[in-house]
């Protein structure tokens, strides 16, 4: 068996985390979710694990650490397959918005896997909504994979049938380096992809921020880099992560203080971007499928403070 489901946890009405185990004894956590008051039958999102753990180890992120390799493809399909055949056992899925981020555990363009994942999917279940949604810190070094991205988005997923996002949190270069703690493409090379994976019909690139405080944000800083034309902000807050706490970290976006988000999203809107605030349903922080949170991390600093 590629890979078993030991245990499941979370409310079916909002967001279920699933526990798996892969022929190896490494351990993945992947997610179905809803966004209230939008049901299921119109939008549906699964996040899936593309890594056993993640080597970037963002601050922010309980993903990170314990680094035990890539995924191949078909263990990354067995994520999507279970969560979809447990509602759907022909694997046919009529809802008009399927979205799939790869987003769990691992940032995708570390995995080639992702790509062969892109290309088979379409054809292993009937899936006509089908969106996938690519969200990278863009590391140095990967760029045969994002060309190849770029490629199979356009041949398989055009007319907005893909999201792709860059997560920056930061418009100060070395401060980003402390929050994204690997090499990664500068501001200029986000754009200058962006601009050519863009194509009439596309979605926006969405530019993710989940500011801390502390940290630089300056939206003329970002005006200067990219084009609005192909770039969109998206702001989100930083999840009561174990990791965050551990580096006192705060998010800037405060779920709880209307004025002060909308403050930032307009210092965006100024720059001439469309400007998103992405604000999960808070209730599940306790289930522990908000991004960046991570079920077995919160076991682990539980049983830490328990000895």
């Amino acid at each position: 068996m590629i890979l078993r489901v030991i245990e499941t946890t979370g409310d079916d009405e909002l967001a279920r985390v699933f526990i798996g185990e892969l022929s190896d004894g490494a351990r993945i956590e992947f997610v179905e979710s809803v966004q209230p008051p939008v049901p299921r039958t119109q939008k549906w999102v699964l996040i899936v694990s593309t890594l056993k753990g993640c080597p970037v180890g963002c601050p922010i992120c309980d993903a990170g650490g314990g680094y035990r390799g890539k995924l191949g493809s078909e263990e990354i399909i067995a994520q999507v397959e279970h969560m979809i055949r447990r509602r759907y056992p022909d694997g046919r899925v009529l809802v008009p918005k399927l979205k799939i981020q790869f987003a769990r555990m691992g940032d995708p363009a570390l995995n080639d896997a992702v790509l062969d994942v892109l290309l088979e999917l379409p054809g292993r279940m009937d899936i006509p909504g089908l969106m996938p949604a690519i969200s990278t810190v863009a590391p140095w070094g990967r760029d045969s994979f994002m060309e190849r991205l770029a490629q199979i988005k356009s041949e398989f997923y055009p007319n907005g049938r893909f999201q792709m996002q860059f997560s920056v949190h930061t418009t100060d270069a070395e401060a980003r380096r402390k929050l994204i703690p690997v090499r990664t493409w500068n501001l200029d090379k986000m754009s200058e992809y962006g601009e050519r994976f863009f194509e009439e019909g596309d979605r926006k690139i969405a530019l993710n921020f989940a500011p801390v405080k502390g940290f630089p944000l300056e939206p003329s800083v970002i005006g200067k880099h990219f084009d609005p034309r192909y770039f969109m902000i998206k702001l989100t807050p930083v999840n009561p992560t174990f990791a965050a706490e551990n580096f006192g970290l705060a998010g800037l976006i405060n779920p709880t203080d209307s004025k002060q988000c909308s403050e930032v999203v307009k210092s965006f809107t100024d720059q001439g971007f469309d400007t998103i605030l992405s604000i999960g349903d808070t209730r599940e922080n306790a289930i522990g499928s908000n991004c960046g949170m991570y079920v077995e991390a919160g076991r682990r600093a539980a049983t830490k403070s328990d000895n």
